[in-house]
This record gives structure tokens, C-alpha cells and sequence, in this order.
């Protein structure tokens, strides 16, 4: 099975952050640069204090119509204390299973204490499709009796 690690070493370890003391506008701008949907949000020792994701600031939007101006993100990320954390012996599986069952895109990994990096939806489900093509081909290959002794 593969773990978060091997999804890691495929994808990368970079990590996303701003500052809580920043503004949901200016979270909303690193989102767009990066093309990404969460950025882990740091305290003034740059340690995480919590993650903002599109939907967080999709429901400020909600709750607050347009403006956003000098709202901050540490009014409307997820607290560390509420944070969903996986570490890098997790399995895909594993952390799929915990992002459907609390209907989360994005699990911040954690190894000794510290950020090793950060997964999406969209990563698990490149690693799946490239697991299942590459069964597929070798089913394929067997079929045909192609398969490598």
C-alpha cells in the first residue's frame, strides 16, 4: 500500500503558509498565485497554528457579504485544535477515508511535531489513478501473454 510518504517523495513537500495576523484578502491572493485551495496558517514563530482553506473563506463570504478588507485569517481558519493532522506512515487509503468522512480537502502531514508537508483530494486521487493504470496495464499484458517472466 502507499503511504503518505511515498505520495510526498512523488509530489513534493512544499508547503503553503501565511501569517495569522494577515487578511483573508491577502489569503485569497496567495491562493490564486499558488493554485492552491489551503494554506497552513503560522504564528509569529512561524510554528502552525491552523489551516484556511477556499471553503473557509467561502463561508466568511456568506457570513459577511464581499468585503473583506482587514478581516484576518485567524478569524476564520481552523484552529489548531481542530485541525485534522496525518503523518507520513499513514496510508492514501487511510487518509482518503478521513477526508470523506469529515468532508475535508486538504490534511496537513505531521511528522515529529513538525510540518512535513500537506495533501489534497486531488493528490490522492492522482495516486489512485496511477495505481489502477498501472494494474491495469500489467492485467493487460498478462491477458495477452505479454507479461514480464
Amino acid at each position: 500500500m502507499m503511504t503518505i510518504h511515498d505520495l510526498l517523495q512523488q509530489k513534493g513537500t512544499r508547503v503553503h503558509t501565511i501569517a495569522q495576523g494577515e487578511t483573508v484578502a491577502k489569503a485569497v491572493g496567495l491562493l490564486t498565485k499558488y493554485h492552491v485551495g489551503a494554506l497552513i496558517v503560522t504564528g509569529e514563530d512561524s510554528r502552525p497554528v491552523g489551516i484556511v482553506s477556499e471553503r473557509d473563506i467561502l463561508r466568511f463570504f456568506d457570513n459577511n457579504g464581499a468585503i473583506v478588507g482587514k478581516n484576518l485569517v485567524e478569524h476564520i481558519m481552523t484552529p489548531e485544535s481542530r485541525m485534522i493532522v496525518i503523518t507520513p506512515d499513514d496510508t492514501v487509503d487511510y487518509a482518503m477515508g478521513i477526508m470523506t468522512q469529515n468532508r475535508i480537502r486538504h490534511l496537513p502531514v505531521i511528522k515529529n511535531g513538525a510540518l512535513a508537508g500537506i495533501v489534497s483530494i486531488g493528490d490522492m486521487i492522482k495516486s489512485l489513478l496511477s495505481a489502477t493504470t498501472r494494474e491495469n496495464k500489467m492485467l493487460s499484458d498478462y491477458i495477452q501473454g505479454s507479461y514480464p517472466a
